[in-house]
């Protein structure tokens, strides 16, 4: 028998897969046949639906959610920590970014490397103080020293979120030294009369915990300079 002959009775037509034939019936197995389109549907219709007009890839950028161009992003940066960038979403247009897609860069830049580079940035500005202090004080040496009284002084004078908050920055570390080297030290540790006119505003603010614990760089700016203004240089 040739391909073009007619199968005998019962044999298995070469255009149906073996799946769906039931040799002991002679017949197709309908059953297996049904499920096996059906799970075909299933899949098709899971499939991203191509709009009908526009070249192919050009329909299937703008079925999966990137837009015509760069400038269609909407991006939102209510956080307030940066702006979109043109520049960016170009490049993530020409990746082929969609819209969540590139949402989610701008998200993840906010939550993981914003704080990074504020970290960054206050290590830096640390190092810069520490230089500061150490040229004011004449040498690494000389600033060892002075560093040791100024923490004995400090505990024994001040409260300990007080202390801590001085001694961050370079005028909180020279107000300390100034009240040291003058034998008075602010009466923060308790209640009863104020000493020099506005210690009891420093006393409030020192006790506020956005300065102690939080570091809040506009207050503790305020209580450096008013220890400042208390213990005037000379």
């Amino acid at each position: 028998m040739t391909d073009t002959q007619t199968p005998p009775p019962g044999a298995r037509p070469p255009q149906v897969p073996e799946k769906f034939w039931d040799a002991e019936a002679g017949a197709l197995r309908t059953e297996a046949l049904l499920k096996s389109y059906l799970e075909l549907e299933r899949k098709l219709g899971g499939m991203v639906p191509l709009p009908a007009e526009g070249r192919a890839d050009d329909r299937l950028r703008r079925a999966l959610g990137v837009p015509d161009s760069h400038d269609g992003y909407c991006i939102d940066c209510a956080h307030g920590l940066f702006e979109p960038d043109p520049e960016l979403n170009g490049r993530l247009h020409g990746a082929g970014f969609s819209q969540s897609q590139a949402q989610l860069v701008y998200d993840l830049a906010a939550e993981r490397l914003v704080p990074m580079l504020q970290d960054l940035a206050a290590e830096y500005a640390a190092d810069r103080e520490m230089e500061r202090v150490v040229q004011h004080f004449g040498g690494e040496d000389k600033w060892r020293e002075v560093s040791r009284q100024l923490l004995a002084w400090g505990r024994k004078n001040l409260p300990g979120p007080a202390l801590d908050g001085l001694a961050t920055t370079f005028d909180g570390i020279v107000a300390l030294h100034r009240m040291m080297a003058g034998g008075e030290a602010p009466a923060l540790r308790g209640g009863g009369e104020a000493g020099p006119a506005g210690e009891a505003e420093l006393r409030r603010l020192m006790r506020d915990p956005r300065y102690w614990r939080d570091r809040d760089p506009a207050l503790v700016a305020q209580v450096t300079e008013g220890f400042k203004r208390l213990y005037p240089e000379g």
